[in-house]
């Protein structure tokens, strides 16, 4: 598909529709954004659009504007190596992690390990189910740790849904002992308030602290009371993990009354999300810092005493944003990437009537210094490419590509495909590379398309929720650098020092 010099003309017929106008209303005034695992443990019912929608979608497959259904489309210097569909496992897929030559791939049914040692043949080592949506992953060590955010009837992998009103309901954390990667033994769980919705690990020798990200209490609900104003910390011991227990619950938002301190959210501010906790947290142990996307608020904090976090800032975006989902740091830990999910991941928010601000990731520099540093609003970057309004399409998960002297960053767009972006100005960013597969389907509105997309070890990761683990081979002179650095390890929220 050839890009012409403005993309964002281009493709300035789709989403402009009443239909369309419809829908941004809507996502102005709806409540806070659901991020996607709400639906529970079942993939989300297909909804039809209205003719007029599926006629223009149509329209802009014949025309070139956009990929036909299911084609793939990419830039010059992307190729695909490789995908793997899904198998035992039939639910969406989710978050990524790595370790040494494999990919850990968390699915709302569990989890898959592939031996990635042939990128262009991924070969599946391990498929284990166990439900729980959405099943965030990470690894240190012999340790694999698993997300339930759905309420279960207990805490084994054989558990089924129960009303998150019953008290024996739970969620929380998993870990398991992944010394055989063949063969995944469950070893230990943790209940947390509210479930585990993301979890950001911080390795440390002896043990593996655990901050867990959860929102949205309820008076109702006996296990998430408001306010849920803060995180919990979960201490591993590597050599027990069976003794894995909640440590703490460090207040972020303090403040007056069952709300706690956080963004109230609809009617004072419409279109925003209240924070009732955090959605995602990403920490930088090489710099003691951690970044916070909470809902309504975005955060800086020091992690110098991992059980005890101090809030150094935090910024809102009452304009632009609805839902601060997930952050990212540069290397120099001067700039931080903060993502808006709007619509939560469920919505088309990737057209004209959205525009290039909204649903889109947010630039900041960090100024100052220790505790008295400041985030500063710089830009916005949003893929210049609209979608059809049958495709699910906003900012989520990516990665840092490790290039010394450059802010460059591959990011997850659901099915806006993945991009490769550069903010090394970061009142100017720009796309630099992109990967795509069109519409799942032009008359129904059908969640899909890459949930992560992460850089390791020389290769792109897309993790597909509907069409599997992709991937990608990125030949170009600004990151070809890159592929000089091996990592060992790698949870994408527990950045490492790429250059130590």
């Amino acid at each position: 598909m050839t890009l012409l010099k403005d993309p964002r003309t281009r493709h300035r017929r789709l989403g402009v529709a009443a239909a369309a106008a419809g829908l941004l209303a809507a996502l102005l005034t709806a409540g806070p954004a659901a991020a996607i695992p709400d639906p529970g443990d079942s993939p989300a019912a297909q909804e039809k659009v209205s003719q007029s929608d599926e006629a223009v979608a149509e329209a802009a497959i014949t025309s070139g504007e956009i990929p036909g259904q299911d084609e793939i489309v990419h830039s010059d210097n992307i190729e695909h190596l490789a995908n793997i569909p899904k198998d035992a496992l039939p639910n969406f897929n989710s978050d990524l992690a790595f370790q040494g030559n494999y990919a850990f791939s968390g699915n709302y049914d569990g989890f898959r390990i592939f031996d990635i040692r042939n990128p262009k043949a991924p070969k599946t080592v391990a498929q284990v189910l166990c439900p729980g949506s959405q099943n965030d992953i990470s690894v240190s060590g012999n340790l694999l740790f698993l997300s339930t955010d759905s309420s279960r009837s207990d805490n084994s992998c054989a558990s089924t849904t129960q009303p998150v009103t019953e008290k024996s309901s739970w969620e929380g954390m998993k870990v398991f002992d992944i010394t055989d990667k063949a063969n995944p033994k469950y070893v230990a769980a943790v209940e947390t308030a509210c479930g585990s919705h993301t979890h950001t690990l911080v390795p440390e020798k002896k043990n593996v602290y655990i901050y867990v990200s959860s929102y949205s209490p309820n008076a109702a609900y006996p296990d998430c009371q408001p306010p849920h104003d803060g995180i919990s910390v979960i201490k591993v011991p590597r050599n027990a993990p069976e003794k894995a227990a909640v440590v703490g619950f460090p207040v972020l938002f303090p403040g007056e009354g069952p709300d706690g301190g956080g963004n109230p959210g609809s009617p004072t501010n419409p279109g925003v999300s209240k924070t009732t906790g955090c959605h995602d947290i990403t920490v930088l142990p090489s710099k003691d810092l951690a970044a916070g996307a909470c809902m309504g608020d975005g955060i800086l904090f020091s992690i110098k005493d991992p059980e005890n976090p101090k809030v150094i800032d935090r910024v809102q975006d009452n304009v632009n944003f609805a839902f601060w989902h997930s952050a990212t740091f540069n290397q120099d830990a001067d700039k931080v990437v903060f993502t808006d999910e709007l619509g939560g991941g469920g919505a088309a928010t990737c057209n004209a009537a959205i525009g290039p601000n909204r649903g889109a990731d947010g630039i900041y520099d960090i100024v100052g210094k220790g505790d008295n540093r400041k985030l500063v609003f710089k830009s916005y970057y949003k893929i210049p490419r609209y979608q059809a309004d049958t495709e699910n399409c906003v900012a989520h998960n990516g990665s840092i590509i490790p290039v010394e002297g450059k802010d460059i960053m591959v990011q997850a767009w659901y099915q806006g495909g993945v991009s490769v972006w550069d903010f090394t100005n970061s009142a100017e960013p720009k796309e630099i590379a992109y990967f795509e597969r069109g519409p799942l389907s032009t008359s129904t509105f059908s969640v899909g398309g890459s949930w992560s997309a992460y850089y390791y070890n020389g290769y792109i990761y897309s993790n597909d929720i509907i069409k599997g683990f992709d991937v990608l081979k990125l030949s170009d002179r600004r990151t070809d650098p890159a592929k000089r650095v091996k990592l060992p390890e790698l949870n994408v929220q527990t950045q490492p020092d790429y250059f130590d």
